[in-house]
């Protein structure tokens, strides 16, 4: 950290993306803490600051989110999500981290550690994004966040225009300040005319929704050795309580936790309640 911001470190893919990482601070093992979709390593800070005592916190940006750009024809589907955990657990030469996924990044963290077995020393994933299906379901090119992802605004005349535009509606109107206030100054490129515009293109938000059902991670929870918490929000959507707990009978090592009160969009909601969750859940393993 610099100055209180981030500056960004890359790392390469086996596939040759580079990737952004992010120093979060801390001090202890290594947790390497992974973005919902849409989103940035930087939104995880405030979470971060908050385990700081007990972890020294690493983030990314994955593949066409922040500042790790897909160029023209780059794949972005979720087994390029996990090929950049596996990127920055490689690039940082980090010894069987901690892991945190939130949404379709702890989908992300689950299926590095499938394709990778002994990658991770346990894992935290709230809400994480898996169909029931085995096999998977393939493409889904009707899917409605995917829709939705295409019509977002891209352009703002200023950052302070676009934090205003996002606290005012939902879903992001109920985010943590500090962590919104991070997804405006770091989710944005100055466009070279005054105004800034997104680095997430739409287009490829909307890819990862799409590909939420084309891919294993599934079929292969039954892989995973590692303990795995599964956690949701009790009044979310994305991810009810029966979810959590039909993914936890599938893993190894598995444990459901459910935090009254959150929505799909917990850890930048109410970093506090959900940095608790996490080092309690790590410490019980650790005794």
């Amino acid at each position: 950290m610099e100055g209180g911001v981030s500056v960004p470190g890359f790392v390469t893919t086996d596939d040759g993306l580079d990737v952004a990482t992010h120093d979060l601070g801390g001090a202890g093992p290594p947790l390497v803490m992974v973005h919902a979709a849409g989103l940035h390593g930087l939104v995880l800070a405030p979470l971060a600051r908050r385990l700081a005592g007990a972890f020294r916190c690493l983030s990314l940006d994955g593949r066409g989110h922040g500042d790790s750009r897909l160029p023209a024809g780059g794949e972005l589907d979720w087994y390029g999500l996990a090929t950049d955990v596996l990127a920055v657990v490689d690039g940082l030469d980090l010894d069987r981290p901690y892991g945190f996924g939130h949404s379709s990044g702890g989908t992300a963290a689950l299926m590095a550690e499938q394709a990778r077995p002994g990658t991770f020393a346990a894992i935290y994933c709230f809400e994480p994004v898996i169909v029931a299906a085995d096999p998977p379901l393939g493409r889904d090119d009707d899917s409605v966040l995917g829709a939705r992802a295409r019509r977002r605004r891209t352009s703002f005349a200023s950052r302070q225009e676009a934090l205003a535009h996002y606290a005012s509606k939902p879903p992001l109107d109920s985010v943590d300040p500090e962590a919104l206030q991070a997804y405006v100054d770091h989710g944005f490129d100055d466009d070279g005319g005054g105004g800034v515009r997104l680095k997430c293109r739409p287009e490829d938000e909307a890819t990862v929704y799409e590909t939420a059902t084309a891919h294993d991670a599934y079929g292969r929870l039954p892989e995973v050795a590692c303990p795995v918490a599964v956690a949701c929000g009790s009044v979310s959507e994305g991810c009810t309580p029966e979810r959590a707990r039909s993914h936890v009978e599938r893993l190894a090592r598995g444990r459901s936790l459910i935090l009254a009160g959150l929505g799909h969009l917990g850890p930048l909601e109410r970093p506090d309640l959900v940095a608790a969750s996490i080092a309690a859940y790590f410490a019980g393993i650790e005794g």
